[in-house]
């Protein structure tokens, strides 16, 4: 026996073992690196598509990071599956840190997509994030969607962005072709809900924050789904605009929902309403416990899992929520703990 084998735990004899057998965890169960993600199949356009050009092509634009990579994949599959010109959508996805693992997930998952992966540098953020009511809400890429004008290419004159925890089941194509009027952003309006909500009393005590919305009409829209003219963000600087309230909330603190305020504070009330189905928002429950909610009345195009609870964090724990069973049929997760190579 090797003098330092009696210092081997149980487990790595077994590991030992099955690395002599040929057989392999996957690798994030052993190393702590991305999961694996069987590959989808190729998707091609119908035969009516245009050929893919500057006028034809949908651009979408994504965060990726490892805690919400199985939902950004999801997503993907669901637009991709639903589209009846999938080759004329390119994908631009924001991510921060490995971004090598990233682009290998994606090119291995997804051989055929056109995509993207634009670096977010968190010095963007630095010292201006303040804490909110969840953890997960304060993470630097959180904020990627307020610099997409300044991430992606001036040649990107339009954008869809999407959250990763979403699932499409239209033609993107009628979300893509909606008119934004003279607005720089379009999303499903909610107005009947209580706007107060979103800021704190401080805010609402003041009159050098609230006046804010003088001759406006604002309303809730969730920024998980968003339409937006880059061309117009970009020569009216809204990113400047909407730093401007994170560096006030700095001092102040008038809201503790991370990146949602700013929005709300720079946008609210002049925003072109898109119909409800393109955000069936909520899905995820609230900010602190997560519990399981039904769908808004009306027709549906894209289920939204905002909120704590996560689709597939429920369905892996066996206690699911009755909507999570509609995005299990896009999960690309590999599921099992052992492969065994023959």
């Amino acid at each position: 026996m090797p003098p330092n084998l009696h210092l081997l735990t149980a487990t790595h004899l077994f590991l030992l073992l099955l690395l002599l057998l040929g057989i392999h965890f996957p690798i994030e169960a052993t190393t702590g690196n991305l999961p694996l993600f069987a590959e989808a199949p190729a998707f091609r356009n119908g035969k009516d598509c245009p050929k893919p050009s500057d006028q034809s092509i949908i651009h979408i634009a994504m965060t990726l990071d490892a805690t919400y990579l199985r939902g950004s994949i999801a997503g993907v599959f669901s637009v991709l599956q639903h589209s009846t010109c999938p080759e004329n959508t390119v994908f631009h996805f924001l991510a921060t840190h490995r971004r090598a693992e990233l682009r290998r997930t994606i090119l291995t998952t997804f051989p055929y997509l056109n995509f993207h992966l634009h670096h977010f540098n968190t010095d963007l953020v630095k010292g201006k994030i303040s804490s909110s009511v969840r953890r997960a809400l304060d993470q630097p890429l959180n904020y990627a969607r307020f610099y997409l004008a300044e991430l992606l290419p001036t040649t990107v004159h339009r954008i869809i962005y999407f959250d990763s925890d979403l699932i499409v089941v239209d033609d993107i194509e009628n979300l893509w072709r909606i008119n934004l009027n003279s607005h720089v952003l379009g999303a499903p309006e909610y107005c009947h809900a209580n706007f107060t909500h979103y800021f704190t009393t401080k805010f609402w005590s003041h009159p050098m924050f609230y006046n804010v919305f003088k001759n406006r009409k604002p309303c809730y829209f969730n920024t998980g789904v968003m339409v937006i003219d880059l061309k117009k963000w970009r020569t009216e600087r809204y990113t400047e605009k909407l730093e401007t309230w994170m560096r006030i909330q700095k001092r102040y603190r008038i809201y503790e929902l991370g990146s949602l305020p700013p929005f709300l504070l720079v946008f609210a009330g002049n925003v072109e309403g898109v119909e409800h189905r393109w955000n069936q928002h909520g899905l995820g429950g609230d900010n602190v416990e997560g519990l399981c909610r039904d769908l808004h009345p009306g027709p549906v195009s894209l289920l939204h899992w905002s909120g704590k609870g996560k689709p597939w964090l429920r369905l892996d724990s066996k206690k699911p929520c009755p909507l999570d069973g509609l995005w299990a049929p896009y999960d690309l997760f590999r599921h099992g703990t052992l492969f065994v190579n023959i």
